[in-house]
């Protein structure tokens, strides 16, 4: 068989999720997009849990991918089934040109069962292909599965003590719906062969490119859409890609009547690059906030497997805030700032800096307040000991993207986004995120994660340092997006002549 024909697990997912993805990477692999830090993270972050996984079947023997060819790999999982080993992590097979590594393999009392491990909260659609071709394969290969399953995360697992395997995973039997896919599956390895050995397939554009995983040739296939077409619109309510298979995909090119009220508002204020202000909104956002003022951003972390005690799977844990306090109208603004130290519960100390910084009383001014809220909500949950006090700050929030929100102000350079991200530079050009090491909230997780595996003590500085420059910058944006609202106000009186 030719090699292009060859298919690993991850090509036949590829090819169900689109047959051009499949023939690019076969044949023009150099026109993937670059892996990001983020997807990175995501991909090693599944290793360890399937690593993890392996408790709920201890005892096994591992065939590992590094160091080993195809031809060792299948060689030595073929000898431990003969030596009748009754658990095989990562076992591989080979069958009429396609190969897979089963992540647990094991033999139970009525015959071989396998186990696919995902670090999801849930069985996804894409599963099932997923172990139908481990399926068509091992049974290609002589070997009868009675039982095939899924093993995902169970986000209501809570850790108290050490972790416990069985109910930290959740095991999903796929049997009957996979063992009905198998013909599926043949006819789905045909096509896709013909595909590789034909011309490049016409396949355009659509939610495919997305769904179920984010396309690496997006960059390639997506080049000839321009900036601010369609499918920058905000918002849901109308499919975008019927617009773009009409030819309407420019913001130009879109039908005003058919968009929704906020989408025609982002379409035609950036169309005249203009903006809208309404001082009077302003100005009554800005008289229900109160001294001292303090501005204040968290960063979180989370993670498939709870950390600490009292933690739940993928529960956004806080370690890190900024805190700029303004103790008086047109006063010096101090800063304040924590950072946890790593491989502890950072909550604790987090939550004792927070009420020793933050003055009694004071207001405390977020950006998008729900997620602070929520944290400081969950804290005060978590911890009863400081629930009056965290209750006390969680009542006094207030939200500063509410004049941006309800339009107050506005500016085209927003693209329609509410987003600190968005608003900053368009409202204080000179002020951005492109100068730092870390410039969003998933650099920060992935830092604080690093931070905790991280030995050389001169890279744990440079990732406390530059994880401090970024939550800084989050709340030295809000003072200045809140002056940029004063000084509106401000000139509108002058302007008018109102001194109140």
């Amino acid at each position: 068989m030719k090699r292009s024909l060859y298919l690993s697990k991850s090509q036949y997912i590829r090819g169900i999720q689109c047959h051009k993805s499949l023939f690019l990477y076969k044949h023009h692999k150099e026109l993937r997009d670059e892996i990001s830090a983020t997807q990175q993270a995501i991909f090693s972050s599944g290793t360890d849990i399937g690593v993890l996984a392996q408790n709920l079947f201890p005892g096994g023997v591992e065939v590992p991918y590094e160091g080993l060819s195809i031809a060792e790999q299948l060689k030595m999982t073929g000898y431990m089934i003969a030596k009748g080993v009754r658990t095989i992590y990562e076992a591989s097979f080979e069958h009429d040109g396609l190969f897979v590594k089963v992540d647990i393999l094991h033999r139970g009392d009525k015959g071989w069962e396998l186990y696919e491990v995902k670090s999801s909260t849930a069985v996804k659609a894409v599963n099932y292909h997923d172990i139908a071709l481990q399926y068509y394969v091992l049974a290609g290969a002589g070997i009868k599965i009675k039982k095939s399953c899924l093993v995902h995360i169970n986000n209501q697992y809570v850790r108290n003590g050490k972790i416990e395997i069985d109910k930290l995973f959740a095991i999903n039997d796929l049997t009957v719906d996979v063992v009905g896919m198998q013909q599926d599956v043949a006819n789905n390895i045909s096509s896709m062969r013909s595909m590789i050995e034909g011309d490049m397939p016409l396949v355009d554009i659509g939610p495919h490119c997305s769904d179920p995983y984010d396309c690496d040739f997006r960059g390639h296939c997506w080049q000839h859409i321009p900036e601010n077409s369609v499918f920058d619109l905000r918002g849901r309510g109308i499919d975008k890609f019927a617009y773009y298979n009409r030819g309407q995909i420019a913001f130009a090119d879109l039908p005003l009547d058919e968009l929704n009220d906020s989408q025609r508002f982002q379409v035609e204020m950036h169309l005249n690059q203009d903006e809208q202000v309404d001082t009077d909104g302003i100005q009554e956002f800005l008289g229900n906030l109160w001294y001292p003022l303090c501005h204040f951003d968290f960063e979180t972390f989370m993670s498939p497997v709870p950390l600490h005690d009292g933690m739940r799977p993928y529960q956004q844990i806080p370690f890190q805030y900024s805190l700029h306090i303004q103790r008086q109208e047109g006063g010096a603004v101090e800063h304040y700032e924590f950072l946890a130290e790593p491989n502890v519960d950072p909550r604790p100390d987090l939550i004792k800096a927070m009420l020793e910084q933050i003055p009694k009383d004071s207001c405390v001014l977020t950006f998008n307040m729900a997620f602070e809220k929520t944290r400081i909500k969950e804290m005060s949950q978590d911890f009863p000991e400081h629930a009056e006090d965290l209750n006390h700050i969680h009542d006094r929030v207030m939200d500063l993207i509410v004049p941006f929100r309800k339009r107050y102000a506005y500016r085209w350079q927003q693209y329609g986004s509410n987003s600190i991200k968005n608003v900053l530079p368009a409202f204080v050009p000179d002020m951005s995120y492109k100068d730092l090491e870390i410039s969003n909230g998933g650099m920060a997780m992935d830092a604080y994660h690093l931070m905790c595996s991280e030995t050389d003590p001169i890279k744990l500085e440079l990732l406390r340092c530059n994880l401090l420059k970024y939550c800084k910058r989050d709340t030295e944006a809000m003072v200045k997006i809140h002056q940029v609202l004063v000084e509106m106000v401000f000139t509108w009186k002058l302007s008018t002549g109102i001194d109140h």
